[in-house]
């Protein structure tokens, strides 16, 4: 499992989208949420948006794997996917805040890889807040008053990257990857292959 969180524009979203073009063994848990979709969001693609009703009913019957209350809205990973998905061998992806983060943290250490995406400057990360045209000013207020709060959590993740530039904030993520895949903890076949090459 693949987590990447960042302050609210510092790019995580536009990083894993491109990570999941590129890499066709990941998969993207699709975060449910109570917040109103946004004109460019398609439920089912973007987030599964449900009523708050709906939202605390999957939480008492325990079909969240992490859930949090983020920007006046509650967010949360629902469990049977991504199980479904490690059980086929599949990576998944994450895009969500350092409160899932510490949730998935007690329920699976083991099996989490956590990337911290930090923006170059406060001054950019507002710009690109603005540049997104999806909130309104107040609401681009309200995020650069949370990033403070939220970059303070990086240094519980396994990597941090600033995100200078897509691209190679792209390449740098897929290195981190590859090499966690590569650990042979990883690697489920590995006891068996081995055993072919021992008399």
């Amino acid at each position: 499992m693949l987590i990447l969180s960042s302050p609210s524009g510092a790019g995580k979203t536009s990083i894993a989208h491109r990570l999941l073009d590129l890499e066709p063994e990941l998969e993207l848990s699709i975060s449910a949420t109570t917040r109103p979709k946004r004109d460019s969001e398609e439920s089912g693609r973007d987030y599964h948006f449900i009523s708050s009703q709906d939202f605390d009913h999957l939480v008492a019957h325990g079909e969240f794997l992490e859930h949090a209350y983020v920007f006046d809205h509650h967010y949360g990973t629902l469990r049977q996917p991504v199980e479904q998905a490690l059980n086929h061998g599949r990576d998944v992806l994450f895009d969500i805040d350092w409160q899932g983060t510490q949730q998935l943290s007690q329920v699976a250490p083991a099996d989490l890889v956590t990337v911290f995406i930090l923006p170059p400057s406060l001054k950019e990360l507002e710009e690109r807040l603005k540049r997104r045209a999806q909130d309104a000013p107040s609401v681009v207020a309200y995020r650069m008053s949370k990033a403070n709060e939220e970059i303070s959590h990086w240094a519980e993740y396994d990597y941090v990257i600033v995100n200078n530039d897509l691209q190679t904030s792209v390449q740098e993520i897929q290195k981190i990857l590859h090499v966690e895949r590569m650990k042979k903890r990883r690697q489920t076949n590995l006891v068996d292959f081995v055993k072919t090459l021992q008399i």
